[in-house]
């Protein structure tokens, strides 16, 4: 009997993928060199090819780097991320882990928050002196 077989995952070069996630190839390159996040494949001329699994993963990290989060931060919250997903593995400590990252998450976007309010005010006091 025949089965239905899984089309391969599109693949992306490094261009492509900067463009869609308005990355600079520099970060992106800078990632797969630290080990943050490692592209699905090379050719065989060694360009980095990407799949849109690891375009969720670099939108996650990009979403991260805002609030200050370091790269063993952000690599540690994928794998946490990935362990969710992943079958049999153990979710309990993954969630627990997840759960501590976003409590600081939302302690970071309330001092932003906080930050940004005091930049807004900056602007309304220039913008009251030009007028």
């Amino acid at each position: 009997m025949p089965t239905e077989e899984t089309p391969p995952a599109r693949s992306m070069h490094i261009g492509e993928v900067a463009e869609r996630t308005e990355l600079s190839l520099r970060s992106l390159r800078h990632w797969d060199e630290v080990g943050l996040l490692r592209p699905s494949g090379r050719t065989d001329g060694g360009f980095r090819l990407y799949t849109e699994v690891d375009v969720e993963r670099i939108l996650a990290v990009r979403r991260m780097k805002p609030l200050g989060f370091t790269l063993g931060e952000m690599k540690a919250a994928l794998l946490d991320l990935e362990t969710l997903g992943t079958a049999g593995a153990d979710h309990a400590a993954a969630r627990e882990r997840l759960a501590l990252v976003q409590r600081e998450a939302v302690e970071r976007r309330r001092k932003l928050v906080t930050q940004l309010a005091m930049a807004d005010e900056f602007i309304a006091i220039v913008e009251q002196r030009l007028a």
